[in-house]
């Protein structure tokens, strides 16, 4: 990432590495494998401070993402093969919308926030997405950490894993859905589980 001398450039570029850590953690599970994919995108991708955020941001974000995705794969082989489409949703869910599984938008934001910041709520996301086979974990994480679509999700999944033949939206979709079925129930759980303490 290039610092210009625009007002702001610097701390732009520190915000999004934070941001970027952030990312890398959630992706990998691993703090030094995600401080190693920080650095190595800062090295490798050129954001121009001075641009429109958003646009240097993503170009960052998407680098990051579809390494993780790689080295994911690489620890996993053929944990990214995409899978076979399926004639309708298994899942527990039909709508792959937050609230069809009982999980609100701000406890997601919360659990992602806990997160970032090493409290009891992070550390029970940390080891719910532990569980997860790798392509559910970036699928979840790439839909409600970054906001991207079935389709984008699918595109970074196929690049970063050299996946053929290729995602398809549908497949990310139903991932996706796996993924929230499998965080409703932990949620009741471990809901359960305080209410009877």
């Amino acid at each position: 990432m290039g610092i210009g001398d625009c007002e702001g450039g610097l701390l732009k570029a520190q915000d999004t590495a934070v941001e970027l850590y952030r990312l890398a953690a959630l992706m990998l599970g691993d703090e030094a494998e995600a401080l190693a994919l920080v650095e190595s995108t800062v090295e490798s991708v050129e954001v121009d401070p001075c641009a429109p955020e958003e646009e240097a941001i993503d170009a960052a974000r998407h680098h990051l993402v579809e390494t993780a995705i790689g080295r994911m794969n690489q620890a996993h082989p053929g944990a990214f093969a995409a899978p076979a489409e399926l004639d309708g949703p298994v899942t527990c869910i039909e709508d792959e919308d937050l609230s069809a599984a009982g999980i609100s938008s701000a406890q997601i934001a919360e659990l992602v926030s806990a997160t970032a910041s090493g409290d009891g709520e992070g550390s029970r996301l940390r080891s719910w997405l532990d569980q997860l086979p790798p392509a559910q974990r970036a699928i979840f994480v790439q839909r409600t950490v970054l906001g991207w679509d079935n389709g984008t999700t699918a595109a970074a999944l196929s690049r970063g894993a050299k996946a053929i033949p290729e995602w398809s939206a549908a497949q990310a979709s139903e991932i996706f859905r796996q993924a929230l079925c499998s965080l409703a129930t932990s949620l009741v759980h471990a809901e359960a589980q305080r209410v009877a303490v």
